[in-house]
């Protein structure tokens, strides 16, 4: 008799324990939302500011020195003989 019971009180109070029960609903009242009202007429213009002095010419860059000159070639050895390639055709 003791463990029908155990197993009846432990089913019910999973079977409460599931129930859902609806959460109460507070209602919060919303603040006025404030809405723009047309624009104003446009303000004067403000004054123009000063112009700015100009800077002064930098100093002129040295001129660089000369290169050296370069050795003489050797003189050739022989006949030198020059083949050209034929000319190729022009494209179409």
């Amino acid at each position: 008799m003791k463990q029908p019971l155990l197993i009846l009180a432990l089913l019910t109070t999973l079977g409460l324990a599931a129930c859902d029960r609806p959460a109460t609903v507070i209602a919060v009242p919303t603040a006025p939302v404030a809405v723009p009202g047309p624009a104003g007429p446009t303000g004067a213009t403000g004054s123009q500011g000063a112009t700015g002095y100009q800077g002064n010419q930098g100093n002129q860059g040295n001129d660089g020195g000369t290169g050296a000159t370069g050795a003489t070639g050797k003189p050739g050895a022989g006949t030198t003989v020059v083949v050209m390639p034929p000319a190729s055709a022009p494209a179409n």
